[in-house]
């Protein structure tokens, strides 16, 4: 704080460092709980949705026992195919309080489905329901992988926001605080030194005043009263010059 000069200028520039933490202080808050809850929503739907994928996903390897069993081993048959993806997955992007989060969505490639003649011996419809149930299942994977890639990146934000948060209100405005708080007593000193300064002055010049009346008033007391009219005014007239008067 002592590298701070203690002076007007820098009282407001610091005032304005202050006004300027405290509102971002305030939107980080804002921002934090945003986040939170936000970070609940994927908790949650992450918990639904592999709940509902354990489920989906036992119905979906039963079936494919079930299609093996009535079809044969038909395995080989579809690694034979052209394994072209008739699905793909696509990444955009979802704007939390400003925090980009990757959102996975499926799309379909409009190719034309392979190994459509599986299942013509027999087990045909225990294969379809295979191929829907595992679609099914693809879905949910595909739903999981981004609430799941969300979700961790919605963590680390929390974080990062959660430390400017405290950064801010444990450190940073403190400290602005402890300067101001440094700058006004030092002003509030300079102040009080200023006005015993000016006091000292004011008094010697009113004691330098009152000396000087003293002065003026100790030279009138000495002075002698009448000493203009010692010499006799009749002495400069001679009487014998005067005409004589005759009545």
């Amino acid at each position: 704080m002592s590298e701070v000069p203690p002076t007007r200028m820098n009282q407001q520039i610091f005032k304005g460092k202050l006004k300027a933490a405290q509102g971002g202080h305030k939107l980080l808050k804002k921002k934090a709980d945003a986040l939170k809850v936000k970070f609940r929503d994927y908790a949650k739907n992450i918990a639904e949705t592999k709940g509902g994928m354990a489920t989906d996903a036992s119905g979906a390897f039963f079936s494919l026992t079930q299609a093996e069993y009535a079809a044969g081993n038909f395995k080989q048959k579809v690694a034979e195919g052209s394994m072209t993806a008739r699905v793909r997955v696509g990444a955009g992007v979802d704007n939390v309080a400003g925090v980009k989060l990757p959102v996975f969505t499926k799309y379909e490639t409009g190719a034309a489905a392979d190994n459509q003649s599986l299942g013509l011996v027999g087990g045909g419809k225990k294969i379809v329901a295979v191929r829907e149930k595992f679609t099914v299942l693809l879905d949910m994977l595909i739903r999981l992988a981004s609430l799941q890639t969300s979700f961790v990146t919605l963590d680390e934000a929390l974080k990062v926001t959660n430390r400017r948060v405290n950064a801010l209100e444990n450190v940073t405005i403190p400290r602005i605080e402890g300067v101001l708080s440094y700058i006004g007593r030092e002003l509030d000193e300079l102040e009080r030194e200023d006005f015993t300064r000016l006091k000292l002055v004011q008094g010697k010049k009113q004691e330098e005043e009152k000396a000087e009346q003293k002065k003026k008033e100790a030279a009138a007391k000495t002075k002698k009263p009448g000493k203009e009219n010692d010499a006799d005014i009749t002495a400069a007239f001679d009487a014998n010059d005067d005409e004589d008067v005759v009545f």
